[in-house]
């Protein structure tokens, strides 16, 4: 039997790698002669630079920035096996993990640190960037990052506005003359894991607030600073940032990146795709494993289950997906090429304590599966 195990990172938990390893140990517990290929994969959030990385045989670069606090964190970048693209994780300088769960706060985060990582990939003379913009504490429409490249962005007095989403309702002018000029000469290609739109009841605030901190007053207000951004940066640079699908990725980054430096939005499952050759080594597969922390009705928007999911159904091949939680609406799924799910949770605990044990519980989960499947095979 050939399997491909495809999963993308647990987030805060294991990283696409470990979670591959895990899943691969639990097949081999039952059929220790299965040919196992493991691709981990990223869809623009945590492990996107680990996914690159190890696909090309890159290199990991570190970085001094600034975290969605703004206080100084070493991070990192990673550089493409051709040595001419750097690869970078707004979750590694503005991610949600890098804040205890009471200093998250949608009105204050900011992406400065994302847009120092990208000025220091241009200096070090990487012109081509991709940049996946998945796992963001902030909700700040980019306006950080574009602060990081020199863009400023003034009150009324003509004073800089504060880091944050929620001052964005100060915000009147925007002056472009000071970006780093080498911004018009980069090739800035964004890794999307959502197709939101930057406002409204779909967007940035809305959706995704929540689970950044935002408590329903505060995602009101991010949402109204975030249209009121967008309408600036149309009236003013005369891009229109506010409809466009992924806009609304990492709390409007994807607008801002669209506004400041000219960036591509793209679906970040496709690039990892095509440059890690999955579709190939999928077609060959009898069997195909993905995994997620958690898979809900959200994950038919570009995640990553949902991406192998239709790789796989090309093929009429089986897909397993395991979960750290199964969440609501997750069924819609198995009209997308999904075969069957199974939280990896094997008795009631914690999620302190379901991150901590997650190698195990994947591994078990996998093993459960796999003999499921011998039984199967067996009675035919």
């Amino acid at each position: 039997m050939n399997v491909v195990v495809a999963p993308d990172s647990f987030k805060e938990c294991l990283s696409a790698r470990l979670v591959a390893e895990s899943i691969a140990s639990g097949i081999r517990r039952v059929m220790p002669e299965t040919e196992i290929i493991q691709i981990p994969i990223a869809d623009g959030g945590e492990g996107t630079v680990d996914a690159l990385i190890a696909a090309t045989k890159g290199k990991m670069v570190k970085a001094m920035t600034y975290d969605p606090l703004m206080r100084p964190v070493i991070s990192f970048y990673g550089v493409c096996g051709d040595g001419k693209t750097a690869i970078i994780e707004m979750a590694a300088a503005s991610g949600i993990g890098l804040l205890s769960s009471d200093e998250r706060n949608p009105m204050y985060t900011t992406t400065y640190g994302t847009g120092k990582l990208i000025i220091d990939a241009l200096e070090a003379g990487y012109k081509t960037i991709i940049l996946g913009i998945g796992g963001s504490a902030t909700n700040d429409g980019g306006s950080g990052m574009a602060q990081a490249l020199g863009v400023s962005l003034m009150d009324k007095s003509g004073k800089e506005i504060a880091h944050g989403g929620g001052h964005l309702s100060s915000l009147e002018y925007i002056d472009t003359s000071r970006i780093k000029p080498l911004i018009n000469e980069a090739q800035i290609i964004v890794a999307c894991d959502v197709t939101n739109p930057l406002f409204g009841y779909n967007g940035a605030s809305f959706i995704y607030g929540p689970q950044k901190g935002g408590t329903p007053a505060m995602i009101e207000t991010l949402d109204k600073n975030l249209e009121h951004f967008a309408k600036l940066i149309k009236e003013q640079l005369n891009i229109d940032v506010a409809n466009v699908p992924g806009s609304g990725a990492a709390g409007g980054l994807g607008a801002g990146l669209m506004a400041f430096a000219n960036a591509q939005l793209k679906p970040g499952f496709e690039i990892i795709k095509s440059i890690t050759r999955l579709e190939e080594f999928i077609s060959k597969a009898d069997l195909v494993f993905t995994a997620e922390g958690k898979i809900d009705f959200q994950t038919q928007f570009g995640k990553t289950p949902y991406g192998v999911a239709q790789i796989a159904a090309k093929y009429i091949i089986p897909v397993v997906a395991l979960a750290g939680i199964i969440g609501n609406g997750a069924e819609i799924l198995y009209e997308k090429g999904i075969t069957s799910m199974f939280s990896i949770v094997d008795k009631p605990m914690t999620l302190k304590e379901s991150i901590a044990h997650a190698e195990d519980l994947l591994q078990n989960t996998a093993e459960r599966v796999m003999r499921a499947i011998c039984i199967t095979m067996h009675e035919k």
